[in-house]
């Protein structure tokens, strides 16, 4: 008890002192772009201060200088280096921060000279030799283990191509060319220096040169503004306040997505060990891999029993969409009779094909069509069901309740619910204890079976008479959901009475005669265990989407759909034809969200099967690969192919989110 109270107390003081950090230097910041109006050369000098401050931390932070011999450097087991510290927590304190207080002093000093210098050449001057001295003394100080030694063609081409673009960048900003092809060679420079070759078998005088020469292309950089007036301090004020607003959410983006993107990239196109280039081998590999895309069997769709039902549901759609189109000129038209059929055949052809044409792209697509459609359908119809009823909100409380449950929490919970024991045991799991007593029941002559038969005849009969009001009134929407739903107990009574088959739920008659339970293996059995561990994702979704689409219906203006309603609309039409449309951008975004959230699912098939059973998928797969069998370079391509397929996702929802502002 008392290691997790610690570890509570220690979590707080983490979090207390990191927003107080951040608070502090969003102020600090502040106060010293203020300075820039009134007090340039005070603002100069802080500003290349922090700057020095930066890059002697940097250096100390990481221990890549050496110390005043507090902290020393031992040769650990099988030749692996590890720091060994001594000394008082002062010295240790010392030994840290002094560089970082002569990087600081040094930088502030240049900056001092240089603003109160108004030729270019004299600024250049200091700023060269002050900046390269204070950075090429920490690269002499640097450990041998960091030093690098020298690849000369790898840094001609980083600085050369980086200065050029840096110097294009500059240019289609309309900003100074050579500011921007010192900054980019500065910045090349420390690629190729410290980048590309390898470190430890450099020597002082290199890493000196290597640290010395980039501080220069900086200081260069830094002293060819002249001193501007009010109105460019005007300018710098406002765009250094934007700096400062945006800054740190590019800095995490940058330093979190995409500098590890590019360096996963770079993985991507080495083998197994990162050691030899193989282009786009892997790529190749993941394509070709019949566990990736297996299309050997895709001739066994055509005899599918989905594919058929979906066939005869697009018939049933061409039907319904001439006779539609003879009343309002179209053939397809939301919330018309053509509109289920076809969303059905959609639906049910797809699983013809995800269940035949198998492998770990084809489970990702599978989880994108069926989460995305599921979720985002049934949050549709909770909003716009439960919108003003009595209870309304501990409904939607009780709905959105999952998204509070961790995938790994909603994995283990599911787990249990689906779980199979052996035929001649007690079903434990929620829905085979539910299945094994339905096959009990069906196949029993006692009362339960026939109070359970009688209730569901008497709902059939209900749905019948709801089909035939609606049709009669020239509804033949309205009678879509009721007909499906008579379609499938209409089949349940038919197998429940006996009429055809041995009855239904979990059983099985063996050849004397007996009957014993049948479970169900939903995890085990492919390929449909896919589709009951997207039923998780779906559970935790639905709410989600169900409360963004409630708010964008309140937020539909009341007097479009008055007024749809003084032209005679009913209900359904001004759902379809007036909400609907209003709450498109809406949808747009929580399906946007829910395909990305899908396409990077990991935690549900890890805990549930761990990708076995057929059930693989692209990030559980790129972290078996990566972190199980120890082949980087696979592990790298698969995380590529889950980052490219959620680019342009975003990419699209942003750019129509834009249109629309």
């Amino acid at each position: 008890m008392g290691d997790i109270v610690g570890k509570v107390v220690e979590t707080l003081i983490t979090i207390v002192i990191a927003v107080s950090a951040s608070a502090a230097v969003w102020l600090i910041a502040n106060l010293i772009v203020a300075q820039g109006r009134s007090h340039w050369t005070r603002f100069a000098t802080l500003r290349l201060g922090i700057a020095g401050l930066l890059f002697g931390i940097i250096l100390s932070g990481n221990r890549v200088i050496s110390g005043s011999g507090t902290i020393e450097v031992a040769t650990e087991r099988n030749g692996d280096m590890s720091w060994v510290t001594t000394g008082s927590w002062s010295e240790r304190l010392v030994a840290w921060i002094w560089f970082p207080l002569v990087a600081m002093v040094a930088f502030a000093a240049a900056g001092a000279v240089m603003s109160m210098r108004s030729s270019r050449s004299e600024r250049t001057l200091v700023g060269a030799v002050g900046l390269g001295a204070v950075t090429g003394l920490g690269g002499a100080l640097v450990r041998p283990e960091f030093r690098p030694e020298i690849d000369p063609v790898a840094l001609a081409i980083a600085v050369i191509v980086v200065a050029g673009l840096g110097a294009a960048i500059a240019t289609l900003r309309r900003r100074d060319t050579i500011s921007g092809a010192l900054t980019g060679a500065a910045l090349g420079w420390v690629i190729g220096a410290w980048g590309a070759p390898e470190l430890g078998s450099g020597s002082t005088a290199w890493s000196t040169i290597a640290l010395a020469v980039p501080g220069a292309l900086f200081g260069v950089r830094a002293a060819r503004p002249d001193t501007p007036d009010e109105a460019g301090r005007d300018r710098m004020d406002r765009r250094s306040r934007a700096f400062i607003f945006l800054g740190p959410a590019l800095l995490f983006v940058t330093t979190n997505l995409v500098v590890p993107a590019l360096r996963t990239l770079y993985l991507s196109l080495f083998d197994r060990d990162s050691e030899e280039f193989v282009g786009l081998d892997n790529y190749r590999t993941i394509f070709t891999d019949p566990k990736s895309w297996d299309t050997s069997t895709w001739r066994e769709m055509f005899s599918s029993q989905l594919m058929w039902i979906g066939v005869a549901l697009i018939g049933l759609f061409v039907i319904l969409g001439i006779r539609g189109k003879r009343r309002t000129g179209r053939v397809i038209e939301l919330g018309s009779a053509s509109s289920g059929p076809l969303l059905g055949a959609v639906v049910l052809i797809g699983f013809a094909v995800f269940t035949t044409v198998r492998g770990t792209i084809v489970n990702n697509l599978w989880w994108v069509l069926v989460v995305t459609l599921f979720s985002t359908s049934l949050g549709l119809a909770i909003a716009v069901l439960a919108d003003g009823l009595k209870g309304e909100r501990i409904a939607k409380s009780i709905i959105f309740m999952p998204m509070a449950v961790s995938l790994v929490g909603a994995s283990v919970i599911w787990r249990f619910m689906y779980i199979a024991r052996d035929s001649a045991k007690t079903q434990t799991g929620v829905f085979n204890s539910l299945w094994v007593a339905l096959g009990r029941l069906s196949t029993g002559d006692g009362l339960p079976t026939l109070i359970i038969g009688a209730i569901v005849t008497v709902i059939f009969g209900l749905l019948l008479v709801t089909i035939a009001r609606n049709l009669s009134r020239g509804e033949p929407a309205r009678a879509a959901a009721p007909a499906v739903f008579a379609i499938l107990i209409g089949w349940f009574l038919i197998r429940y009475w006996r009429i055809t088959g041995t009855g239904v739920g979990g059983h099985r008659i063996k050849d004397d005669g007996s009957i014993v339970a049948q479970p169900i293996n939903f995890i085990q059995d492919p390929p449909f265990n896919n589709f009951w561990l997207m039923i998780v994702l779906v559970w935790i979704q639905t709410g989600f989407a169900m409360v963004i689409l409630s708010a964008a219906i309140r937020a539909v203006p009341t007097e479009l759909i008055e007024a749809a309603k003084v032209d005679g609309a009913t209900d359904s039409q001004v759902f379809w034809r007036v909400t609907l449309p209003q709450i498109g951008t809406t949808i747009g975004v929580v399906v946007t969200a829910i395909i990305v959230l899908v396409m990077k699912v990991f935690d549900i098939v890890k805990v549930m099967t761990n990708g076995n059973f057929g059930t693989e998928v692209l990030a559980n797969n790129m972290y078996r690969e990566a972190f199980s069998f120890g082949d980087t370079g696979i592990g790298a391509a698969l995380a590529m192919l889950i980052f490219i397929s959620v680019v342009p996702i975003m990419f699209l929802n942003i750019r129509r989110m834009q249109r629309e502002s």
